[in-house]
């Protein structure tokens, strides 16, 4: 193995694009593909990313359950630690601690701000009868609202909208060009990230306010303070685990409903059922795709050798429709239940900001098929999907709507 196939292998590989999804039109609905792979290869050794992918709902399941198995930790030379790429006790320690800020009731008292600010932005177009629903509503919310938790200024959201997308980026092809460049944007993307968060820090050492920042920088785990590498990688995780799943979510099902008018009206009538829709959207269109894993010892999986060290692919979106797990699995079922689905991970790295995830696309559906009616694709309108592997959404979605 070259040293280019053993750094992707140990840390890069569900950045990097899989052969079989090599056109855009693949990658705006790759669920065919998955099915395929899923039936055909449900684990296999990629040679091109080093890696070996998982397709099956039980396999995934298995993975994502065990993190003594299979490490979420990357190899050295990480700039910082992030809970996304730690293991227990760390993790459990600092999960617990983010766990204070974002109680049920704390999430809960939320509703009334989310209703608010979903409604301003909605005023700004519905007289137009025609959005975008990533850049007017679905982006600007969850960015809006993670700032405000966090303590930093709403108006600064462009600026964070910008960073994070670039955190999520992936290559756009598998070359050691495309591959490097990425990284590099990605390096710069967490530099500027950190340089604005460290002023921020600097103005609440001086004075605390009643927000996270403030709240983590009181906070202990044995007695100790958290470092400013560990408070930096808390900051960068809230705000992009706080933006793009959230986003995705509400633009995913909004594009369902646009391939699935009926729906519309029938959520319209039943607004009971929208925390179910939610659920299956998050099943059948979900906003990640596959989460990485290294494994910590030789594993068999599927019949398959796993060798210590290899990166292990889950691919979340091909076990979301596995047929052995859920009845009907190429069909959206909006009143599903139960729902086991994998759309927001599974075990000790569960989403950290799922409760939020669920509230915001609540309200914001909730209002728009309130205030939107017959919603539908503006004709003519391509669509692009957004350039990373592992999380499934496209860049704009303009829609066409009456009042």
């Amino acid at each position: 193995m070259n040293s280019m196939d053993q750094m992707k292998n140990t840390r890069y590989a569900n950045i990097i694009p899989m052969k079989e999804l090599d056109t855009k039109e693949k990658r705006l609905y790759p669920f065919p593909i998955y099915d395929k792979l899923r039936e055909e290869t449900p684990v296999r050794y990629d040679k091109e990313r080093a890696c070996w992918d998982i397709f099956r709902y039980d396999d995934v399941h298995l993975v994502l359950k065990n993190p003594k198995l299979f490490s979420s930790r990357r190899s050295q030379g990480e700039k910082r630690e992030s809970l996304l790429i730690m293991d227990p006790p760390k993790h459990t320690q600092m999960r617990n601690l983010v766990n204070k800020a974002f109680t049920p009731k704390v999430i809960q008292e939320l509703e009334p701000r989310i209703a608010e600010i979903t409604n301003g932005l909605l005023d700004e177009v519905i007289p137009n009868t025609r959005m975008d629903m990533v850049y007017d509503v679905a982006g600007p919310l969850p960015v809006i609202m993670i700032a405000e938790l966090l303590g930093v200024p709403a108006r600064d959201r462009q600026l964070f909208k910008a960073w994070s997308d670039v955190l999520v980026k992936g290559p756009e092809v598998n070359t050691d060009e495309a591959f490097t460049s990425v990284m590099a944007e990605k390096r710069q993307a967490s530099d500027e990230l950190s340089d604005y968060f460290k002023d921020i820090l600097v103005q609440r050492r001086r004075k605390r306010e009643n927000d996270l920042i403030s709240l983590l920088l009181d906070a202990e785990i044995d007695g100790e303070k958290l470092s400013e590498e560990e408070l930096l990688g808390f900051c960068i995780l809230l705000l992009v685990a706080g933006n793009e799943t959230t986003t995705n979510l509400i633009v995913n099902a909004i594009r369902y409903m646009t391939e699935d008018v009926p729906l519309q009206a029938h959520l319209r009538a039943h607004p009971e059922l929208l925390p179910h829709a939610i659920e299956e959207t998050l099943r059948f269109y979900p906003p990640i795709q596959a989460i990485g894993r290294i494994a910590t010892r030789d594993v068999e999986i599927g019949g398959q050798k796993v060798e210590a060290g290899s990166q292990v692919i889950s691919w979340v979106a091909a076990a979301n429709r596995d047929g052995r797990k859920f009845a009907e699995a190429a069909r959206f079922v909006p009143t599903r239940k139960p729902n086991p689905h994998l759309g927001f991970g599974f075990g000790i790295h569960f989403c950290l900001g799922a409760p939020l995830a669920r509230l915001e696309a609540r309200i914001v559906l909730g209002i728009l098929l309130h205030r939107c009616i017959d919603i539908e694709r503006e004709e003519g309108a391509l669509l692009h999907p957004i350039q990373s592997p592992f999380v499934f959404g496209v860049t704009h979605f303009p829609v066409r709507f009456r009042t």
